[in-house]
């Protein structure tokens, strides 16, 4: 199954078994030659890896992807410099890294994309992944975002072998 994130004329779109729904991207923009801190979703098709989810918060989702609970020492490396560039690391840690546990509710459900992870490129950006949305839709710091209740229910569609693809909007 291929999800994909298209622009509208009222902002960005999200294609799947049940949408369409709306979604956020990067304050960015979407760009193909996505670099480390430029804030944009990366145009491409990316897999889909693994579910990550606050037990605190979160049920167990029901998907056929591979999941696991969220702990509050679980954190991702985005430092381009560092041999865990792009890798889920272990807190405290040393070289610059995001922290999965977090006091709002973004990082509730995590679906890991496979964007720069095999092997990851220096600087070629990390820590691209579809979470929950503000809810006015602010744009992301690169991922995809769609409201906790729609990324729920999509859970229930995915699994192993589906991808996520972001267009480039307009003629190419």
């Amino acid at each position: 199954m291929e999800l994909v994130v298209r622009s509208e004329a009222e902002g960005w779109l999200f294609e799947g078994p049940h949408g369409p729904w709306p979604c956020s991207v990067g304050r960015g923009g979407l760009r193909r030659n996505k670099q480390e801190g430029d804030g944009a979703t990366p145009i491409g098709r990316w897999p889909l890896r693994r579910l990550f989810y606050r037990p605190d918060r979160e049920d167990r989702p029901g998907t056929r992807l591979p999941s696991s609970p969220l702990a509050p020492n679980l954190g991702w490396c985005d430092d381009p410099d560092d041999a865990l560039y792009n890798q889920p690391v272990k807190l405290p840690y040393p070289g610059r890294h995001e922290t999965l546990w977090r006091k709002d509710a973004l990082y509730d459900l995590i679906v890991v994309l496979g964007y720069n992870d095999a092997p990851p490129l220096r600087g070629a950006g990390s820590a691209i992944f579809l979470h929950v949305a503000t809810l006015d839709y602010d744009p992301t710091e690169g991922c995809v975002a769609l409201a906790k209740d729609h990324l729920r229910s999509l859970l229930g569609a995915i699994g192993p072998g589906d991808h996520l693809v972001v267009e480039a909007p307009g003629p190419d």
